[in-house]
């Protein structure tokens, strides 16, 4: 598994994985992409643990279409974490980390934001 934060409202977009751009109709799936039940506070802003397969190797995110003034229309994320950069990066960390309920209610698919 691989993993990535993501700040609160972004969702994501495309997926690359082994064979390029995520083709649903070759893959027939969608890729596994689940926002896990921690995160960290930063300066009062949230970051999401996100955790992915292997087989994908980069994440286009975008911001909250009411982000309002943002010149940020998509980020291309190429380097995904390791879990053991996880753990540093949380041992590491001057923010707040916090881990909170996800309904049961919810598919993977809403809780990572892809369509």
């Amino acid at each position: 598994m691989k993993y990535f934060f993501l700040s609160e409202g972004w969702t994501v977009s495309r997926v690359w994985g082994t064979q390029g751009l995520w083709n649903v109709t070759a893959w027939r799936r969608q890729p596994d992409i689940q926002r896990l039940n921690l995160c960290l506070t930063e300066r009062e802003e949230r970051f999401w643990l996100y955790q992915v397969e292997d087989a994908v190797l980069m994440v286009e995110v975008r911001p909250p279409a009411d982000a309002n003034g943002s010149t940020i229309s998509h980020v291309v994320l190429k380097r995904l974490m390791s879990s053991e950069q996880v753990i540093a990066r949380l041992c590491s960390s001057f923010a707040t980390c916090e881990l909170t309920q996800i309904s049961g209610d919810r598919s993977p698919s809403e809780q990572s934001g892809w369509q």
